[in-house]
């Protein structure tokens, strides 16, 4: 098979991976706590992964230089971007926390710009104009009347687009660690703070968790955190950069999609023109950062 088919392939199964996700983390802070759940999947996701790696001859040592930059790119990446992302959904619909994580590359394209003197173009401001326009086509079906929750919901969202934006305006250059091993290092990392407050704050009650909610977190674990990253290597090793990260448009679209016929949430002509609408910002925000 050609390198580029298969590289769309890998492409396609991420997307549906971390598309999926969205209405399965619904399912799972119906029984558990969100900060708890998420940890608990990401510890078991960098054991799995770190097996992986050593299986695929990777040396798990990370050099002291690279240290810091690991442990930041483990508080932005993975506890800040997964960890408030999930928090929002305890207050958010899949459409409105989908949508609002994902206007990511629009902040990244604000913040070089005091940070890397890098102006952006019209493009670039059409982009964040389609964005709020989104945003705020999405938000204004409860006629922007929000109570503490819906607030904090939108908060946390937004805090997760933008600190993981900053990650990437910050972050100069690949490390020198294997792709396996850093995103091992990089969720277990971010994770266990996770976990060790969950523990402490939401006091999560095992006797809770169901059927479903047991099945969900095995899917985090091994699907989004686990093969989804591995397919996401691949497709970078077939598919130029700019190609995967729009590709990755489709997660959110196929994520709200699956939340309105598994869940019942709403998807009607409001939902479509706000993801429309916001999506067509990202796109235009993406070829701005490239």
């Amino acid at each position: 098979m050609p390198s580029r088919l298969t590289g769309f392939i890998y492409l396609l199964v991420t997307a549906i991976g971390w598309a999926l996700n969205w209405p399965a983390m619904k399912v799972l802070l119906r029984e558990w706590p969100p900060l708890f759940s998420r940890g608990v999947a990401g510890v078991t996701a960098a054991v799995l992964l770190s097996l992986i790696a050593v299986f695929a001859g990777e040396n798990l040592r990370v050099p002291r230089a690279c240290v810091p930059r690991l442990l930041l790119a483990s508080a932005i990446n993975v506890f800040a971007w997964m960890g408030f992302a999930t928090l929002s959904m305890k207050w958010l619909s899949v459409s409105e926390g989908a949508l609002l994580v994902y206007t990511m590359p629009i902040w990244a394209m604000l913040l070089a710009w005091p940070m890397s003197k890098r102006k952006p173009s019209f493009a670039g401001f059409c982009a964040l104009a389609l964005g709020l326009a989104g945003v705020i086509v999405l938000l204004s079906g409860h006629g922007f009347l929000f109570d503490g929750g819906k607030l904090a919901g939108i908060a946390f969202a937004l805090a997760a687009a933008v600190l993981f934006a900053l990650g990437t305006v910050i972050t100069h250059g690949p490390m020198p660690v294997a792709p396996i091993t850093l995103v091992a290092w990089q969720v277990g990392i971010g994770c266990v703070p996770m976990v060790l407050l969950g523990a402490m704050i939401e006091h999560p009650s095992f006797a809770a968790l169901k059927f479903d909610g047991w099945a969900v977190m095995v899917y985090m674990s091994l699907v989004p955190m686990g093969a989804c990253y591995l397919a996401w290597f691949a497709t970078l090793r077939r598919l130029p950069a700019e190609v995967a990260a729009i590709g990755m448009l489709l997660v959110p679209v196929m994520g709200i999609v699956a939340a309105a016929v598994t869940l019942g949430e709403p998807l009607g002509a409001r939902e479509a023109m706000a993801m429309a609408l916001t999506l067509s910002g990202v796109a235009l925000a993406m070829r701005q950062r490239r």
